[in-house]
């Protein structure tokens, strides 16, 4: 069970902490809510606790952890036989899962992609949507400021581009 004071990640939202606990009327009936403080667009969430499994919400990852996800950028594994629309599903499932692992491989896929090609609006966004999700994860992870884990995901990107012979 989640408690105030939790560092948490919300498929779709980005990181955020857990900065209250609320009990609400809704229709009659009363619920306990946790206020989550989501990074991204600085803004306060407030969710059932009895949702916070559904929803797919889940303890930010450790430090160890963070660190195979950035190797996750290293691995090279694009399906040439997959169209865009194959693509943008199966990623938007990916982001919609939650898991920091999955979130990378977006990231990784649409970066390779954009080497070759310029990306559609609609990849580009999920791209993105991507980096700032992990970006806001890797704030609460390593202790950071915004700028700060965006420096640090760029540099895990540009390792990543150093790592393949040309």
């Amino acid at each position: 069970m989640f408690q105030v004071g939790d560092k948490i990640f919300y498929p779709m939202h980005g990181a955020g902490i857990i900065e209250a606990m609320e009990e609400k009327e809704f229709l009659g009936e009363k619920h306990l809510y946790f206020v989550l403080h989501m990074l991204l667009k600085e803004l306060d969430i407030m969710v059932p606790v009895e949702k916070m499994s559904a929803l797919g919400i889940r303890s930010i990852v450790d430090r160890q952890t963070l660190d195979e996800v950035f190797a996750v950028f290293h691995e090279r594994e694009l399906d040439p036989t997959v169209n865009a629309a194959q693509r943008f599903k199966a990623n938007t499932e990916k982001l919609k899962s939650g898991n920091i692992f999955e979130g990378a491989e977006v990231i990784r896929d649409l970066q390779l992609i954009s080497k070759h090609k310029i990306l559609g609006t609609s990849d580009r966004n999920m791209l993105d949507n991507a980096m700032q999700n992990l970006i806001s994860e890797i704030e609460l992870v390593r202790d950071m400021d915004h700028e700060q884990a965006t420096e640090l995901l760029r540099q895990m990107l540009s390792e990543e581009d150093q790592a393949v012979p040309t």
